[in-house]
């Protein structure tokens, strides 16, 4: 038995729909501008730009359920989205064509921003993470395994409601680089493994949130869920 210097945290993990069983979670990689629109809006040109990626912590994935505090240090916190595809098995240089293979199911998740933080770290050339990759930035819903749901359909829609007025809105079909794509194309970049999650793009609509709204998101055919925006 390995000693460490103090206990360990626990492993992050997610439930599973329908089993007491939980998905534990290696590393949580996020797509830039993977719908046109999404990409247009904030002043990217879709037909040029290869796909391109950004982390956050593995524990900055929660249940996307209940209360959500607002978090520190900003004034304009941004809601965005994405389906989650989760990985059973990875490898590198994946083909595209073999890439559905390594998915071992999919959940509904919000890509957090810290929109202030970022327009300022992108003014200045700076890295994207204290906007991005804090604490509770990666709510996410129940994942659903393929091997009883199978994978999404092309034309699912995605939405997101804030205190019932529709925010966002698209089908997965819109999807710059689909799934096969993305894995393919991160697998060139990292060794991908067991465990690992990919928010895999954003609609156009994104905005902000404050407290006291209540957020509801879904895509059909994966699940759904609601929170509410609490003061920290």
């Amino acid at each position: 038995m390995t000693d460490y210097a103090f206990t360990p945290p626990a492993l992050p993990s997610l439930a599973i729909f329908g089993s007491s069983e939980r998905f534990p979670i290696r590393r949580v990689f996020c797509v830039g501008r993977n719908y046109a629109a999404h990409a247009r809006e904030m002043g990217s040109n879709p037909d040029r730009e290869p796909p391109f990626f950004f982390t956050k912590p593995a524990d900055a994935v929660v249940p996307a359920e209940g209360a959500l505090p607002y978090p520190p240090a900003t004034e304009d916190l941004h809601h965005e989205i994405e389906l989650v595809v989760a990985l059973r098995s990875g490898g590198a240089d994946i083909p595209a064509d073999e890439a559905l293979a390594k998915v071992w199911g999919y959940g509904v998740g919000l890509d957090l921003t810290r929109r202030d933080l970022q327009s300022v770290a992108k003014e200045n050339g700076r890295p994207w993470d204290m906007a991005k990759g804090f604490d509770a930035s990666a709510p996410c819903s129940p994942l659903r395994p393929v091997s009883s749901f199978g994978h999404p359909s092309e034309d699912a829609c995605i939405r997101i409601s804030v205190n019932g007025t529709v925010r966002q809105e698209g089908t997965l079909d819109e999807m710059i680089w689909p799934i096969p794509d993305i894995i393919a194309h991160l697998s060139r970049l990292v060794t991908l493994a067991p465990g690992d999650l990919i928010f895999t793009g954003t609609p156009s609509g994104v905005g902000a949130l404050k407290p006291g709204d209540r957020v509801h998101g879904e895509i059909a055919g994966v699940d759904e869920f609601d929170l509410e925006v609490v003061e920290r």
